[in-house]
C-alpha cells in the first residue's frame, strides 16, 4: 500500500520506523530538504499548506495521513472526493486546526472545556473575560507558541489582534494527556493516561509519566470525555486529548491534536504496543493493538540548550546509554537551536518514585549543544 504523510518530522519518522516490519511504501511531504523523514521514505520537498502541492502529492496514494495539523485541509477534502482515503478525515482536521472551531466542537458535544470568548476582530470587539485569561491564536499555534496568559491591564499591550479564543484560566493541579484511536470499522482504544510536566520557561513538555495517580472519580470523568469525543469525531484516527485536572477535582479538555503526540512517546517501550503501532493500524484499518502499560514509564525531551545554535552535539549521551531500562530516540535533525526538539529518552522503572528520580537524574546528565 502507498501511504502518504503530510509532514516529514520526527512523528512521521517514528511512525515509519515502527511500520518498517510491514509491507508498505511510505511517502512524505515537507518543506525542509533535511526533514527527519527525508532519508527513510520516498521524500518530496514541498509546502503541505499549498492546495495544489497537497493535491499532486496525494492523488496516486492509497491513503494520506498527517503528522502535523497545519496542512491544507481543502486539498484533503478534494482528495476524499477523488476516492483517496484520508485519515483522519479532512473535516475533523479542519475543525481541530482552528481553535475557534475546536472550542465550538467541544461545546456542541458537551465535552467540558474552559468557558471562552471568540475574538474575530480585536478593533471592533470588546474583551469580556475577567483577568487573568488565556489567549490562543485561532491558527498556527503548537509547542507553546500562539498561546499567552493575559494577567492584567498591563499585558493587554501584547494582546494579539488576530482571530483568537479567550479562555478562562483553570487552577491546574495536573496536566494530563490521553491518546485515543478509532479505526474505520468503528473499533476504539484508549492508552493509559499520562501526566505531563512542562518546562516553565519554554512552555514545552519536559517529561511525562505513565501511569499517573488518579482517583476513580477523575478516571470516570476522563472516560466520559473520551467516549463523547470518539462518538462525536466520526472519523478514523489517532487523537491526543490534552487535559487539565483542576484543584477541585474537575477535568477539562485543553485541546486536541489529530495526530501522534509527544505525550505518547513513552509507549514505545512502556506499553504492550506504541502509539506509532496503533497509528499504523488505524491508517490500514487493521484490528487495533493492545495499549496496556507494562510497567512505570516516562519520557524526557531532548531540547536544544540555550545559547547553542549549529551542528548538534549530544553531551552526556554515552553515560545514559550505559544505564539499564533507558532508551534513546534521536530525530535525525543535524542542527540544533534553543528550544528545538532533537530527540527523547524513554525510561522504565518499577515504581513512580524510581521513575521520577531517573528522569530528573538523566535531565541533568544530557545537554544538547552545538
Amino acid at each position: 500500500m502507498k501511504i502518504g504523510i503530510l509532514g516529514g518530522g520526527q512523528l512521521g519518522r517514528m511512525l515509519i520506523q515502527s511500520a518498517l516490519k510491514y509491507d508498505d511504501e511510505f511517502y512524505t511531504l515537507d518543506p525542509a530538504a533535511d526533514a527527519p523523514c527525508h532519508n527513510i521514505s520516498y521524500f518530496t520537498q514541498g509546502n503541505f499548506n499549498d492546495y495544489q502541492t497537497v493535491l499532486d502529492f496525494g492523488k496516486d496514494k492509497d491513503v494520506v495521513t498527517i503528522e502535523i495539523e497545519h496542512v491544507n485541509a481543502d486539498a484533503l477534502a478534494e482528495l476524499e472526493k477523488q476516492g483517496i482515503k484520508v485519515v483522519p478525515n479532512a473535516s475533523i482536521i479542519k475543525t481541530i486546526q482552528q481553535k475557534i472551531l475546536q472550542k465550538e466542537f467541544y461545546k456542541a458535544h458537551n465535552i467540558p472545556s474552559p468557558d471562552f470568548q471568540v475574538i474575530w476582530d480585536a478593533s471592533e470587539q470588546k474583551v469580556e473575560k475577567a483577568f487573568p485569561f488565556v489567549q490562543k491564536m485561532n491558527t498556527g499555534g503548537y509547542d507553546g507558541k500562539g498561546v499567552q496568559v493575559i494577567k492584567g491591564e498591563e499585558d493587554m499591550q501584547s494582546f494579539w489582534t488576530e482571530p483568537s479564543v479567550l479562555e478562562d484560566m483553570v487552577d491546574i493541579d495536573k496536566e494530563l494527556s490521553v491518546i485515543v484511536a478509532r479505526n474505520e470499522a468503528g473499533e476504539t482504544t484508549t492508552f493509559p493516561v499520562t501526566e505531563m510536566v512542562a518546562d516553565p520557561k519554554l512552555n514545552l513538555l519536559d517529561f511525562n509519566i505513565c501511569p499517573t495517580q488518579l482517583t476513580p472519580e477523575v478516571e470516570d470523568q476522563i472516560k466520559s470525555i473520551t467516549d463523547k469525543f470518539l462518538a462525536a469525531v466520526n472519523s478514523p484516527g489517532l487523537f491526543a486529548i490534552e487535559l487539565f485536572l483542576d484543584k477541585e477535582g474537575k477535568v477539562w479538555v485543553n485541546e486536541t491534536a489529530p495526530r501522534l503526540h509527544n505525550s505518547g512517546h513513552q509507549s514505545q517501550e512502556g506499553n504492550a504496543n506504541s502509539q506509532f503501532e496503533q497509528m499504523y493500524r488505524v491508517v490500514k484499518n487493521l484490528p487495533l493493538a493492545n495499549t496496556q502499560a507494562t510497567t512505570f514509564s516516562g519520557m524526557l525531551n531532548l531540547v536544544g540548550a540555550e545559547g547553542y545554535t549549529g551542528k548538534v552535539v549530544y553531551e552526556g549521551l554515552e553515560e545514559v546509554l550505559k544505564m539499564p531500562n533507558t532508551y534513546v530516540h534521536l530525530y535525525g535533525k543535524t542542527h540544533t537551536k534553543p528550544g528545538r526538539k532533537m530527540g527523547h529518552i524513554n525510561v522504565l522503572a518499577s515504581s513512580r518514585e524510581e521513575l521520577m528520580e531517573l528522569l530528573v537524574k538523566i535531565k541533568s546528565m544530557v545537554i544538547v549543544k552545538a
